[in-house]
């Protein structure tokens, strides 16, 4: 692997600073995580948008949540063709091996795969309807989502109306996984659909009683 070259120093600044201080100081719990393995509670579903911290939004230690991050949060359908799915994989090690209690998808405010899906549905983002955009076939999760609010006026509306529907979206299409659906009803786990605002650090939470994401 020639290509491969060592870390950039601002990062092993931090990684010695880390080990320091915050590994340092909690040895025995990391050392403890390392013998036992990880129980996490949850599992959190969110964006590789760098502005999405979600362990900071929720005060989580390390080994409470288990974390998936996709362009957009979104999660595909149930599809066992025998190819490689990242996301589905995941999620069925969550379900099926951690017996994690609760599933979050977590979407956020100006989500660049969001914007770009919008932009490709709407015809002026020609390039991410090509086979060979990853981006594009991977948005094509949304296309059904972006049918429901393509005629909601004002173009930040439709965004952020787009974004939550991306959750929206996702909640259905984990529930086309069969170990999720029977998980659920035999009441081993709850799904819960989340949005947040990172300019105004606020959290929505989805109700499927009004159809509608409400400030927790």
């Amino acid at each position: 692997m020639k290509f491969a070259k060592p870390l950039p120093s601002y990062l092993l600044q931090r990684y010695h600073g880390w080990h320091a201080t915050t590994y340092s100081e909690n040895q025995a719990w990391y050392r403890r995580l390392a013998d036992e393995g990880q129980r996490p509670r949850a599992m959190v579903i969110s964006c590789c948008d760098s502005r999405v911290h979600v362990t900071s939004i929720f005060g989580a230690d390390t080994g409470e949540f288990f974390i998936h991050r996709n362009i957009a949060n979104l999660v595909p359908p149930y599809e066992p063709d025998g190819l490689q799915h990242g996301t589905s994989a995941t999620v069925e090690y969550a379900v099926t091996a951690l017996k994690v209690a609760h599933l979050i998808v977590l979407g956020h405010s100006n989500c660049g795969g969001v914007a770009g899906c919008m932009s490709m549905c709407s015809g002026h983002a020609p390039e991410l309807d090509e086979k060979t955009s990853f981006v594009g076939r991977w948005m094509d999760i949304l296309r059904p989502g972006y049918a429901e609010i393509e005629n909601i006026q004002g173009e930040q509306e439709r965004l952020r109306a787009l974004e939550k529907k991306a959750v929206c979206v996702s909640l259905e299409n984990l529930m086309t996984f069969p170990f999720i659906e029977t998980a659920v009803k035999e009441g081993t786990l709850s799904l819960h659909g989340l949005w947040t605002d990172i300019g105004e650090g606020s959290l929505e939470c989805y109700d499927p009683a009004t159809d509608r994401f409400s400030k927790v």
